[in-house]
């Protein structure tokens, strides 16, 4: 399977639409939230080098570390989430036992996208009071963003289980 996070967003907006099994709402979770993630990390790096001090560029500095790691994982969790759901596919017509393991496996990927969009929710009150205050709106987008991914997760782990 071509990996997704290597499309162009036009192609990967393409597959989405088709009559196809991947990518699907769990991938597109994982999409979004990785969107939030980078959001956070523009504004961390437009908030560093701005005469703050030492600590709260450290702080800074550190939030952005943890942001990327987010950003990154989350856009492997987009083929992962695909990856997960095939193998659901195949086996709908196999037992009870072989489907109900599918289904937990397959519940394991949107349980980790909830998990990260929580944590950089959690990254997101030290850059509205310390960063860049011209970018207050991009971290209540990557919020918006970011709870969109956590909810439709959310979805996906309840009808995975």
């Amino acid at each position: 399977m071509k990996k997704f996070k290597n499309h162009t967003l036009q192609e990967y907006l393409k597959q989405l639409s088709l009559k196809v099994p991947v990518p699907g709402g769990g991938s597109a979770a994982a999409l979004v939230g990785s969107l939030g993630a980078a959001l956070i990390s523009m504004v961390a790096n437009y908030s560093i080098g701005r005469n703050k001090p030492k600590d709260v560029e450290r702080k800074i500095k550190d939030i952005l570390k943890k942001s990327e790691s987010i950003r990154l994982r989350l856009m492997e969790l987009v083929d992962l989430d695909a990856q997960a759901y095939l193998k659901v596919v195949k086996t709908r017509h196999a037992s009870p036992q072989i489907k109900k393991a599918a289904l937990k496996k397959a519940a394991g990927v949107p349980a980790e996208v909830c998990r990260l969009c929580y944590e950089a929710i959690l990254l997101t009150p030290f850059l509205v009071e310390k960063g860049n205050r011209y970018l207050v709106s991009d971290i209540q987008v990557a919020t918006e963003m970011l709870l969109a991914a956590f909810n439709s997760a959310i979805i996906n782990v309840e009808v995975n289980q």
